[in-house]
């Protein structure tokens, strides 16, 4: 196994960078981060924000009311006990559709429909989806964990209860993905 000589950095001095050496223009330039999540701001329209700050987003602040996220655990269950009553399904079968039913309707709630259902905000929140309402944006907030912790422990029980059957896991894990992509920070903020 051979071992690749270290790349040292170039010390030219150019009339750019005032005489100093590039490996010192760089650094300044950049820092280094303390941490590997950073926050980046998103600039936005003064009146958009102006607006949004006006008026309370009645749309998305439920999520922080108390009984919210206990809804979510109620709903799944109630949606298990449904499928169950179906004759002739297995426990596979209905774990999978429980998981693929949540994903679907929280992926169109969260992350497909924009705006806000009724006319009380003035137009202030019709370009974001529910996920960006959420908070006001911020990420990594606590009501933003609960709701991304949900899909993956539900897609968890559902791939224990279908024995990990490959077939299953696939369609469970294909929905895993379709559901928690949009919440990355990443993909919100494009």
């Amino acid at each position: 196994m051979s071992r690749s000589s270290p790349t040292i950095p170039s010390l030219v001095i150019s009339p750019e960078n005032n005489g100093e050496s590039s490996t010192q223009a760089q650094t300044k330039r950049r820092g280094r981060s303390s941490s590997l999540v950073s926050l980046q701001e998103v600039p936005a329209d003064p009146q958009e924000t102006l607006d949004q700050g006006a008026l309370n987003n009645y749309n998305a602040d439920w999520v922080n009311f108390k009984g919210a996220w206990l809804m979510h655990l109620v709903l799944v269950t109630l949606g298990k006990l449904l499928i169950d009553a179906l004759p002739g399904m297995t426990q596979e079968i209905s774990w999978t559709l429980v998981n693929c039913g949540y994903m679907a309707v929280t992926f169109l709630m969260f992350h497909h429909v924009k705006g806000v259902p009724f006319e009380s905000n003035n137009g202030a929140w019709d370009e974001l989806t529910f996920w960006e309402q959420i908070d006001g944006g911020a990420q990594y907030t606590p009501a933003r964990k609960w709701l991304t912790c949900v899909p993956i422990g539900l897609f968890l029980i559902s791939t224990h209860y279908t024995k990990f059957q490959s077939w299953l896991f696939a369609f469970n894990f294909v929905a895993l993905l379709v559901t928690l992509t949009p919440k990355l920070p990443l993909v919100c903020s494009i």
